[in-house]
C-alpha cells in the first residue's frame, strides 16, 4: 500500500508538471521559431535587413524584463494564475503576430509575446522544486534543461517546415490550440500556493521600473550600436548612459530596498553566482548560433525556410538522445564534471564552425551540429541544481527569476553582438580582399576578361560586359567577406565558452537531497 501512495502522489505530481513544461517549451520555442523564415517575414513585411533580427530581439528583450520579476509575480497572484494568465496572454499576442501589417506592428506584438509568455518559463523551474524531492530530482532537472536546449534548436526546423508548408503567419496562428488546452490544464491541475494581492501595496515599483528601463536601453545600445556607427550617434551614447545609470540604480535599489523586486543578494551564494554566469554564455552559445547558422544559410548559402530547418535538424536531433545520456551519467558522476564536458564540448563545436566556407550546407555542418546539440543538456541541467538547489527555500522562487533572466539575457547580448561582429568584421574582410582584387591579380583579371567577352560579342555592349563583370566581382568578394565574418562570430562564442568551462571548479558540489530534507520551492 505504500508503494501504491507513493506511486499515485508521483503521477499526481508529474501530470501538471508535464503540462507547465509543455508550455515552457512553447515559450522557448517561439523564440527562434521565426529563426529559418527571417527573409519570408522580411519580405512579408518589407522590412531592411537589419530590421529582421528585432522579430527574436523584442521577443528576448521582452522575456527579460518580466522573468526577474516572476519571483514577486508568483506571490502576488500564485503559480496556478499566473502561469495560466501568462499562457493566456501569450495566445493572443500570438494571434496578433499572426496578422501584424508591417515590421513596426510584428516588434510590438513580439515584445508583447514575450513579455506576456515570459513567466512560464522560471515558474517551471521552482515548481519542479516542488514536485520531486531526492534522487527524482535528476529527472526534474534533465527534463528542464532537455526543453531549455532543445526547445531553442528544434524552432527552426518547425518553424522552416511551418512556412515551407502553409506561410510564415501561421508561425504565431500554430499556438492558439495549445495555449488555449495548457491555460485550461494549468487552471484545473495546478496547486501549489496561494495569491497575496497585499504585496501589490508594498511592491517596489521603482525598482521595476529601473530594471525596465536598464534592460531596455542596454539591448538598444547593442542592437542599434553597429548600424549608426556606437558612440558617433548621439542617441547609442545617451540611451548606453542612461543604461549605466538605470543599472546603478536598480542594484542600489535591490540592496537597500526591504523586499526588492529581484534578490540580488543571492549573488553572495558562490554557486548560484557561478551558476548564473555559466546560464548567461549558455544563453549566448544556444541563441547566437540559432541565430547566426540560418542567417548564413538563407543569405550566404542562399536554402530556403524549409532547407534551412532541415540542415540544422542534426542540433535538435543530438539534444534529445544527449537526455538519456545525462541522466544515466548523473547518477554515476559529478554534474560538475559533466557540465565541464558539455561546456568544453560547446567551446569544440564553435571552433569547428569557424572553418565554415561559403557551400556549407546540412551535411557540412552534420558533425559541428552534434557536438553543439549532444552537450547542451549537459550544460544547462546540472546548472539546477548546483545553482538553484544550493539556496534556502525562502529565496530559491526570486533567485530563479535572476537565474532565467541571465539566460535570456546572454542569448539577447549575444545575438546583438554577434550582429555587431557581423558588420565591422565584413567590411573589414571586404576591404582587406578588394585591396587584393588589382590587375595583377590573374584570377581576376581572368573573371572579368570572360564575362566582359561574352556580353562583347554583341555590337556596343562592351561597356556592359564590363559593368557585368565587376557586379559579379563584387558579389564574390562580399559572399566570401561575409563568410568569413560567420567563422569569426564563431570564434568569438568559442572564447566565451572556453571562460565557462574554466569557472565550473568554483562550484561545490550539491548531493542529490534526501526527501526527507527536500527543498520546497514555495
Amino acid at each position: 500500500m505504500p508503494q501504491e501512495t507513493s506511486t499515485s502522489e508521483w503521477v499526481k505530481s508529474l501530470i501538471p508538471f508535464v503540462v507547465m513544461c509543455v508550455g515552457m517549451f512553447i515559450a522557448l520555442l517561439d523564440i527562434q521559431i521565426v529563426a529559418s523564415s527571417l527573409q519570408n517575414i522580411g519580405g512579408g513585411l518589407s522590412a531592411a535587413q537589419d530590421e529582421i533580427s528585432w522579430v527574436q530581439t523584442a521577443y528576448l528583450i521582452a522575456e527579460i524584463i518580466v522573468i526577474p520579476l516572476s519571483g514577486w509575480l508568483t506571490r502576488v497572484f500564485s503559480t496556478r494564475w499566473l502561469f495560466a494568465i501568462s499562457s493566456a496572454g501569450f495566445t493572443v499576442a500570438s494571434v496578433l503576430c499572426g496578422i501584424a501589417w508591417n515590421i513596426e506592428s510584428m516588434i510590438v506584438f513580439r515584445a508583447l509575446q514575450g513579455l506576456l509568455g515570459a513567466s512560464m518559463i522560471p515558474t517551471v523551474f521552482t515548481s519542479s522544486f516542488h514536485y520531486f524531492q531526492g534522487p527524482r530530482r535528476v529527472y526534474s532537472a534533465a527534463v528542464i534543461g532537455a526543453i531549455a536546449s532543445v526547445a531553442p534548436a528544434l524552432g527552426p526546423v518547425i518553424g522552416g517546415w511551418i512556412t515551407d508548408t502553409f506561410n510564415w503567419h501561421w508561425l504565431f496562428y500554430i499556438n492558439v490550440i495549445p495555449g488555449v488546452v495548457i491555460t485550461i490544464l494549468v487552471t484545473l491541475l495546478v496547486r501549489i500556493d496561494e495569491p497575496d494581492l497585499s504585496l501589490l501595496k508594498d511592491a517596489d515599483y521603482l525598482g521595476i521600473g529601473l530594471l525596465a528601463t536598464f534592460l531596455g536601453t542596454l539591448e538598444y545600445a547593442l542592437e542599434e550600436g553597429s548600424r549608426w556607427n556606437w558612440f558617433d550617434d548621439r542617441r547609442i551614447t545617451d540611451t548606453a548612459i542612461i543604461s549605466g545609470v538605470a543599472g546603478a540604480l536598480f542594484v542600489i535599489r535591490s540592496l537597500t530596498h526591504s523586499r526588492p523586486v529581484v534578490d540580488l543578494r543571492a549573488l553572495g551564494n558562490r554557486n548560484f553566482s557561478v551558476g548564473c554566469i555559466l546560464s548567461f554564455v549558455t544563453g549566448v552559445g544556444i541563441f547566437s548560433t540559432i541565430y547566426l547558422t540560418p542567417l548564413f544559410l538563407g543569405y550566404v548559402r542562399g536554402l530556403d525556410a524549409w532547407q534551412t530547418g532541415v540542415a540544422i535538424f542534426s542540433t535538435g536531433a543530438a539534444s534529445f538522445v544527449g537526455v538519456p545520456l545525462y541522466i544515466g551519467l548523473a547518477k554515476r558522476f559529478d554534474t560538475r564534471w559533466l557540465m565541464m564536458a558539455g561546456l568544453a564540448s560547446f567551446g569544440l563545436s564553435m571552433w569547428t564552425f569557424s572553418f565554415i566556407t561559403h557551400e556549407w550546407g546540412g551535411a557540412e555542418l552534420f558533425w559541428p551540429q552534434i557536438f553543439r546539440g549532444l552537450p547542451q543538456v549537459f550544460a544547462v541541467a546540472p546548472s539546477v541544481n548546483l545553482g538553484l538547489g544550493s539556496l534556502p527555500p525562502d529565496r530559491l522562487k526570486y533567485a530563479s527569476g535572476l537565474f532565467n533572466m541571465m539566460r535570456n539575457l546572454g542569448g539577447a547580448v549575444g545575438i546583438a553582438v554577434c550582429g555587431a561582429i557581423l558588420n565591422s568584421r565584413t567590411n573589414f574582410h571586404f576591404a582587406a580582399i578588394a585591396s587584393n582584387l588589382t590587375p595583377t591579380n590573374g584570377a581576376m583579371t581572368r573573371l572579368v576578361n570572360g564575362v566582359a567577352q561574352r556580353y562583347g560579342e554583341l555590337p556596343g555592349s562592351l561597356d556592359e560586359g564590363h559593368q557585368a563583370a565587376l557586379r559579379q566581382l563584387w558579389k564574390l568578394a562580399y559572399r566570401e567577406a561575409a563568410t568569413m565574418a560567420y567563422a569569426d562570430a564563431f570564434r568569438a562564442i568559442m572564447l566565451a565558452f572556453i571562460v565557462a568551462t574554466a569557472l565550473v571548479p568554483l562550484m561545490r558540489n550539491v548531493g542529490v537531497p534526501k526527501p526527507g530534507g527536500a527543498v520546497d520551492g514555495h
